[in-house]
């Protein structure tokens, strides 16, 4: 799917809507069809379809067991703390020692687990809405064919700074580049640089006597 700054091509559609409207005789007419612009949630769209949802729930469902065992480290730690805190007067310098060292070794294992639990999971949801929106979008390039937009533009990007709105499909028929060369061209009188010649190819070595 054609993915393009949609500045230039919002431009466009504007200024052929600023010419309907100035000539309402010629839209009626259809020499100057007015543009159909769609919008489209994409990221939005991809997240609320059943499919979506399906594999979302099956990944929450695969990473139950490391959540459980992050739940029973963090209780494990929580206790040592606490033992620590009201015992801490009372135990030896030996058992404080090595209950804090315990502790320690509790609280690195939980945060390794933790950052490999979150590194995986964070993978392989991207994976899932990679997968779906790619599905999603092959539909809206085929759907907005089919019902002749100009235009579809993918407006979840609108009104977040540093991220400019991304044209998902313009039509063929709406791409003036040509017409701005050719306009240029005539206007600037330089003519079109002659065809390169080909060269000649190289003789073949002469063969052996």
């Amino acid at each position: 799917m054609k993915r393009a700054k949609a500045v230039s091509v919002i431009l466009a559609a504007g200024m052929s809507l600023a010419a309907a409207a100035q000539n309402p005789a010629a839209t009626a007419a259809g020499s100057t069809p007015a543009p159909k612009v769609g919008i489209i949630q994409f990221q939005a769209a991809v997240t609320a379809t059943n499919e979506f949802q399906r594999d979302v729930a099956a990944l929450q469902k695969k990473f139950q067991p490391q959540r459980d065992q992050l739940k029973s480290l963090s209780d494990e730690i929580d206790a040592l703390s606490k033992q620590l805190q009201s015992q801490g007067a009372t135990l030896s310098d030996a058992d404080r020692t090595a209950k804090g060292r315990q502790l320690d070794e509790k609280q690195k294992q939980a945060q390794r687990l933790a950052d490999d639990a979150q590194n995986d999971y964070s993978q392989q949801l991207q994976d899932v809405f990679s997968r779906v929106a790619q599905k999603v979008d092959q539909l809206v390039l085929d759907y907005s064919k089919q019902q002749g937009f100009t235009v579809v533009i993918d407006g979840g990007a609108t009104g977040q700074q540093d991220q400019t709105p991304m044209v998902l499909y313009w039509a063929p028929s709406t791409d003036i580049s040509k017409t701005i060369v050719d306009a240029y061209n005539t206007k600037s009188g330089v003519p079109a640089p002659p065809p390169e010649t080909p060269s000649a190819p190289a003789p073949a070595p002469a063969a052996p006597r």
